[in-house]
């Protein structure tokens, strides 16, 4: 048996990335999403994943806005002198550069579990990490380690086997993705020691926003499936795993939401809707029942 999480990220970014998570859970598309806790709408998205069942994890933010832990908002290694995380591109800067206060960094992350736990009453069915965040240097370890005490079952590993074999995606993308991949080498063995659980594969790197199609997506599931089927060693298991990373939405509106900045370029594009789109394609649902594939959530798995 194949199961396949699709989960949403970014839930709570903004009115209309909320609706849209929404709408393709309740069409049956996305099947969990993972939440941001330092977010203009995050309360909004929690109104609604109570009154839907939305199974949440947590989407840890140490890159877009302010720390959650007001004591880290001015002179940490997390933030500029503004106290703005530092991006994408500068945490990254400062992690490869052993710049990060792990003491800090394990602060705020445990700051954005105990504001999930308190909103919710219980932990994150999962956590992944905003710009992938979870599986630099600096950050892993004390990761994988306020993870495990919170009670957290699954980790995202994004590793895409077929990402070589995507041309649409641009050299930049390939070079940030590599990196990416370098990094999980390491964090997979300090996840796997510290007890937290790993889906067999992963999709979702080389599908978002306007490179996603419902072609794209069916040639990579086969990948990840193919991958995880020749690499699984255990004797007497019932089914493979993978998860989808993808971003549903509308357009942000121009000023509204975000992390106190406003939404970015990608939020206020129309790529979240088209992979919307893409995921409430009934070819897409007829090539899942065509494979075996179930659909779950990580309380499924």
């Amino acid at each position: 048996m194949k199961k396949l999480v699709v989960n949403a990220d970014d839930f709570g970014y903004c009115p209309e990335r909320n609706r849209g998570i929404v709408e393709s859970y309740l069409h049956g598309d996305v099947t969990t999403a993972s939440l941001m806790a330092n977010t203009d709408a995050a309360e909004d998205a929690i109104k609604l994943a109570v009154l839907h069942a939305i199974p949440l994890g947590l989407h840890l933010n140490l890159t877009e806005g302010r720390p959650v832990s007001n004591r880290l908002r001015a002179g940490s290694s997390l933030v500029d002198g503004d106290g703005w995380f530092h991006g994408k591109l500068g945490v990254r800067k400062t992690a490869y550069s052993g710049s990060l206060d792990t003491a800090e960094v394990g602060e705020e992350i445990e700051a954005q579990l105990r504001w999930f736990a308190d909103r919710l009453g219980k932990p994150p069915t999962h956590i992944d990490g905003h710009n992938h965040v979870h599986v630099l240097p600096g950050v892993r370890d004390v990761f994988a380690a306020a993870a495990a005490a919170a009670g957290v079952g699954w980790i995202r590993l994004p590793v895409q086997c077929d990402l070589p074999a995507c041309p649409w995606v641009s050299e930049a993308q390939q070079d940030f993705f590599k990196e990416v991949e370098e990094d999980c080498r390491d964090a997979q063995q300090v996840f796997l020691q510290n007890g937290l659980k790993l889906t067999d594969s992963f999709v979702g790197l080389a599908t978002m926003g306007s490179d996603m199609s419902v072609q794209r997506v069916c040639d990579s599931l086969r990948a990840a499936y193919k991958s995880a089927n020749q690499e699984a060693s255990s004797p007497g298991r019932s089914h493979v795993t993978c998860e989808i990373m993808v971003h549903p939405g509308y357009p942000s509106m121009l000023g509204c939401g975000g992390c106190g900045q406003g939404p970015d370029e990608f939020s206020l594009s129309h790529d979240r809707h088209h992979e919307m789109t893409v995921l409430g394609d009934e070819r897409l649902k007829t090539f899942y029942k065509e494979e075996g594939i179930e659909l779950s959530s990580f309380t499924d798995l």
